[in-house]
């Protein structure tokens, strides 16, 4: 397993507008790494983007659309120089029985949260020569949850293609990290697509998931079960 320098590598974040998207690219900040947050809201956008630096760089970009996938990775390329890396921090939730799931809400969540990401992997993996792509399930992917199964499903066909890409990959030198924390407070539950989110008991901190995800990606980990981020 070896360990990955992060210093210099150009990185584009999606979800960077979100709580969990810039907590990772501010961490990967930190240790050196040039990178451009990609994400939906464009006053939040602006505002991860100036905590984490004068000149980090930031785009619109929305993962259910699917010319925005080449728009997204091409900028990226263009505004830091070269690629190296993507995280995929972005997405949307849904809660209640599958049989109460509109047709709507189930194409959004296939589209933004399967589709989407393997697309923008796709693309990017034209200008990636060696680097990494990191993609956050959540344990939903390990352990899938009643009156969430579509979420689940889509989350867990997201981790079996982050392990196939990793061996697929693995001769070409790019690194591909499935991560899979527990429930985080991230406010996403309060904007979910459809039905109403239970009664939870508060999740982990998401400096401490980023610092988690990021710790992972430079020790060169292919994967960070839920347990994982329990014990950190």
């Amino acid at each position: 397993m070896a360990s990955i320098d992060l210093a210099d590598k150009r990185t584009l974040v999606l979800g960077g507008s979100g709580v969990l998207g810039s907590a990772i690219a501010g961490e990967l900040a930190t240790r050196g790494a040039l990178v451009m947050l990609a994400g939906r809201d464009a006053t939040r956008l602006q505002e991860r983007a100036s905590a984490i630096g004068p000149n980090v760089p930031s785009v619109i970009f929305d993962l259910r659309v699917a010319e925005h996938a080449t728009h997204v990775v091409e900028t990226a390329t263009r505004l830091l120089g070269g690629l190296d890396g993507v995280v995929n921090a972005a997405g949307v939730v849904a809660f209640g029985p599958l049989s109460e799931l509109s047709d709507a809400a189930l194409d959004e969540l296939v589209a933004a949260d399967l589709v989407g990401p393997l697309r923008v992997a796709r693309i990017a993996l034209e200008h990636l020569d060696v680097g990494f792509i990191v993609n956050i399930t959540g344990v939903v992917a390990e352990t899938p949850v009643a009156n969430m199964a579509a979420y689940s499903a889509v989350k867990a066909g997201l981790s079996a293609a982050s392990t196939a890409l990793s061996r697929e990959l693995r001769r070409r030198n790019i690194h591909v990290l499935d991560a899979r924390p527990p429930h985080t407070e991230t406010g996403l539950t309060t904007r979910t697509i459809a039905g109403t989110a239970p009664n939870l008991p508060r999740g982990l901190d998401p400096v401490d998931v980023a610092r988690t995800v990021v710790d992972g990606l430079a020790a060169g980990r292919r994967e960070l079960s839920a347990e994982a981020f329990q014990a950190a």
